[in-house]
């Protein structure tokens, strides 16, 4: 994990995906995807360093239960912040979870991994699985105000065709 954060060692996201996706099967956890990850997944050049994802607070402590083979941090309790848990996990690469997301997480304006986004979510059809990933114009907006401005240019680019 530490080798893949400093790129040194190459990074597998399709392949820790590929892998969470079959653990979740079944499972009922209801959860999207967000950040880096949720771009590539639309066939956007972007290398994700890590998988986040969004639940609720029982998709929480299920991924806990779900991932315990794999946690590197378990799941923490952060009541009165923008979300009320966090999980951290190595399966091929680094995955971090927050379960219970407020409102909070969109103030001052809306972000990617919250209630607005939530309420707008995309599915995209990946390897065959139904992945819910947040609309570009909510991800171009955040990649802009991070100054990430090549990760922008990619989007405004996808969005044009």
């Amino acid at each position: 994990m530490v080798l893949q954060a400093v790129r040194i060692n190459p990074i597998d996201w399709r392949g820790s995906l590929a892998a969470f996706l079959e653990l979740v099967d079944g499972s009922g956890v209801d959860w999207w995807l967000c950040g880096s990850a949720a771009l590539a997944v639309r066939g956007i050049d972007v290398a994700p360093c890590d998988l986040d994802l969004v639940v609720d607070d029982e998709g929480a402590r299920r991924l806990n239960e779900l991932l315990s083979d794999y946690l590197v941090e378990p799941l923490q309790l952060s009541e009165g912040w923008i979300w009320n848990s966090f999980g951290r996990a190595f399966l091929g690469m680094r995955m971090e979870w927050v379960g219970g997301v407020n409102a909070g997480a969109d103030t001052p304006e809306p972000g990617d991994f919250g209630p607005t986004a939530g309420k707008r979510l995309v599915v995209i059809e990946w390897q065959g699985h139904d992945v819910r990933v947040p609309p570009l114009d909510l991800q171009l907006a955040v990649s802009e105000r991070r100054g990430l401005t090549d990760r922008a240019e990619k989007i405004r680019e996808f969005m044009r065709g």
